[in-house]
């Protein structure tokens, strides 16, 4: 496992780097990723072997608290990061807070800006959720021509601009097979087929908690179902306790701390002759 001095100088290790996921380019075998917001599902991801976490920036800290191996890439975009000085600002001190990498979907100009800082940014392109509007709803992108060579100058365009890799969302599978062919910049596939360099899905999805699996998502767990189960079992221990308060049945004396008679006595004894002064 690589060591490396991460952005506040500590001597840390990591189970991949900037500079081996780009190395890893073509290779057959794919690194994983996965999202997480706190210390228990990123402990669970380096639990589970998984080299990859992306999480909003404010998580960081939180990721960090549960692994410290895990390449954590922290995304940034369109809260509260409003200029490209905020952004930068963002970038920084998610950097400082444990994170290798940010992604961001603005501009192109904003990634260079990032890129010209010596940042380790990734770009998002294929469908964008918070751009679903621009696509005309949840679709893929890519699918026409037209709209697959637009998709490869947006690629070439953010090569330019200086990131080392991208997310690449909902890209008909063929296309990007041919994308990733031509392109330098590392390629992270969420609904985008197996030839990506980084196959990443939500960590919802892959535990089934989500009320809907995606198309292009799979299970593995149900933890949903157990969730509901605990829910039940809460909502059941709860009613047995409000049904004991109404018949006085709890507290019972085993819940109750006691004294002794002797010094209940003398405390009666005292209290009593307080009042009669």
């Amino acid at each position: 496992m690589p060591r490396i001095l991460d952005f506040t100088g500590q001597d840390v290790t990591r189970s991949v780097t900037v500079a081996s996921i780009i190395a890893h380019k073509g290779n057959s075998s794919k690194l994983a990723q996965v999202t997480a917001s706190t210390a228990e599902e990123a402990a669970a991801a380096e639990a589970a072997g998984i080299e990859m976490i992306v999480c909003m920036s404010d998580s960081v800290p939180f990721v960090r608290e549960g692994s410290t191996q895990v390449f954590v890439t922290a995304a940034i975009d369109f809260s509260g990061a409003v200029s490209d000085d905020d952004l930068l600002r963002t970038a920084f001190e998610a950097l400082a807070n444990g994170a290798d990498a940010v992604i961001t979907a603005r501009r192109f100009e904003s990634i260079r800006r990032l890129a010209e800082e010596d940042i380790p940014v990734m770009g998002h392109l294929g469908f964008v959720p918070k751009k679903s509007t621009l696509y005309g709803g949840v679709r893929a992108v890519g699918k026409t021509a037209d709209e697959a060579i637009m998709l490869w100058d947006q690629f070439r365009r953010l090569e330019e601009a200086g990131a080392f890799a991208v997310e690449c969302e909902l890209i008909p599978g063929q296309v990007m097979s041919e994308i990733n062919k031509r392109t330098s910049l590392a390629t992270i596939s969420l609904g985008s087929g197996s030839d990506a360099d980084v196959i990443f899905l939500f960590t919802s999805d892959i535990c089934g908690e989500s009320p809907r699996v995606p198309r292009h998502a799979r299970a593995y767990a149900d933890l949903a179902a157990l969730y509901a189960q605990v829910n039940e079992e809460r909502v059941r221990a709860l009613s047995a306790f409000r049904a004991d308060v109404t018949a006085s049945q709890y507290p019972g004396d085993a819940e109750t701390a006691s004294v002794e008679a002797e010094e209940l006595a003398r405390f009666i004894e005292r209290l009593e002759s307080q009042h009669n002064v």
